[in-house]
């Protein structure tokens, strides 16, 4: 008994309101989740950290949890109980998931146990926090709705961050030629060591042009946009015939002319995890899992933060100059 008192209230980042990264208020005196039927109660080691996050803190983004609420969603660490008919799992198995039900940013989180995946010991805790949402989306966007082929060719805009560098590694993996865009030389180097077969700087005023002088008059097949309110309407003029733009990131409105659309029928297709069937979920981690066993999918770590500087993090996300890698916090 004398245990499970200890074990009963642990430090986990609280949102009390919608609004900017001082919302994110930590906690030691949070209650500890117990998994329900069908759920596992992980000991968190590390946790990702996605733009995405920034987007619901804010309460600009279309899904606004009940308050208040403990944001992260893909957490790696260790199996600390299991609910009823869970026969996946045991205490003690290393883990990483897709998302939570109690939220990642604590050091407890509870998840739905069909969220949650082995994680093999060739990975360690900061790497497996950087492979759910990186990786199912960036599976998603090229293969579930970009219909990716081996031999065409993909533009990964912002490829230096945790789902571009996902695409990188993916994409070659599976036969396609790789572009990536950074915007510094080190993201430009991170993306060349992971998968791109050329990189190209994004603050460059001519970088277009080089694009479409590597592509040639063919254009490029397939273009994974990070940052779609910059760049959708450079990206219609990239596209080869029937290429199609998967928008994965936006933080704004863009004007386009859908003529651009017309000459080449290419497609605009947005990209939402959140949406995949519990079909399309397997399909991703059946791929993520091989990939892992294979070799070719090596999480790249970028920054990372203690549980208190969480705010500090929420800032970087958005406003730092250059991605390399996934942003963890560690706890």
């Amino acid at each position: 008994v004398a245990m499970a008192a200890t074990r009963s209230v642990m430090r986990a980042v609280r949102v009390f309101e919608f609004g900017g990264p001082e919302v994110l208020k930590l906690q030691s005196d949070v209650l500890v989740p117990a998994p329900k039927e069908n759920q596992v109660l992980i000991k968190v080691h590390a946790c990702g950290v996605n733009p995405v996050e920034t987007y619901i803190r804010s309460g600009t983004y279309a899904r606004k949890p009940a308050l208040p609420y403990t944001p992260g969603s893909d957490v790696a660490g260790v199996i600390e109980s299991v609910g009823e008919h869970v026969t996946a799992f045991k205490k003690g198995d290393r883990v990483f998931t897709l998302e939570t039900l109690s939220g990642g940013y604590a050091e407890y989180a509870v998840a739905a146990a069909n969220r949650v995946f082995p994680l093999p010991d060739k990975l360690d805790f900061r790497q497996g926090a950087a492979i759910g949402v990186p990786y199912f989306t960036a599976y998603r966007a090229l293969f579930q709705k970009g219909c990716a082929k081996a031999g065409e060719s993909v533009l990964v805009h912002g490829a230096s961050g945790g789902v571009g560098l996902a695409a990188c590694q993916i994409a070659r993996a599976c036969g396609l030629k790789v572009l990536g865009t950074a915007g510094t030389e080190e993201g430009m180097n991170v993306i060349l060591t992971n998968g791109a077969h050329q990189a190209f700087n994004h603050r460059d005023p001519n970088y277009t042009e080089k694009i479409k002088a590597c592509t040639g008059p063919g254009g490029v097949d397939i273009i994974i946009e990070m940052l779609s309110n910059v760049n959708l309407d450079a990206d219609l003029q990239l596209l080869s015939r029937a290429g199609r733009v998967m928008v994965v990131g936006c933080r704004g409105r863009i004007e386009i002319n859908p003529r651009d659309t017309m000459s080449k029928e290419s497609s605009i297709i947005g990209v939402s995890l959140f949406l995949a069937t519990e079909e399309e979920r397997r399909e991703c981690a059946t791929a993520v899992l091989d990939g892992i066993e294979a070799g070719w999918l090596k999480p790249v770590v970028g920054l990372e933060y203690p549980l208190e500087k969480v705010a500090k993090a929420h800032e970087d996300i958005i406003c730092s100059s250059g991605a390399r890698g996934k942003m963890v916090l560690l706890l």
